[in-house]
């Protein structure tokens, strides 16, 4: 399992079209890329327009090369994209401990 974690800045007054661009690109376009395993989005709380995007993948590869590379990347950035205030800051993790 690898966790992707993505740190999204947009621009001032764009959140309610945002959440529900973030919502739509990932129910219909992320979701149904191969190895994709789950999400969650967090909202920054000192800072309303960041985000943090985490998206479970069963394989660092579905993610860097099934999905970054295939048209549905570009389907993906062509809904989210035109909010992004600056490029997303995109990490990749695997688990370390398990939760209690």
């Amino acid at each position: 399992m690898i966790l992707e974690l993505a740190d999204i800045r947009i621009h001032p007054g764009q959140n309610a079209a945002f959440e529900e661009a973030i919502a739509r690109g990932v129910r219909d376009v992320i979701s149904k890329a191969k190895g994709f395993q789950g999400f969650t989005v967090h909202k920054g709380i000192e800072s309303s327009e960041r985000y943090v995007l985490q998206i479970v993948w069963a394989t660092l590869e579905d993610h860097t090369v099934g999905f970054r590379q295939s048209e549905a990347f570009t389907q993906w950035r062509a809904i989210v994209g035109p909010f992004f205030a600056t490029p997303p800051v995109v990490e990749h993790f695997h688990g370390l401990l398990p939760s209690p």
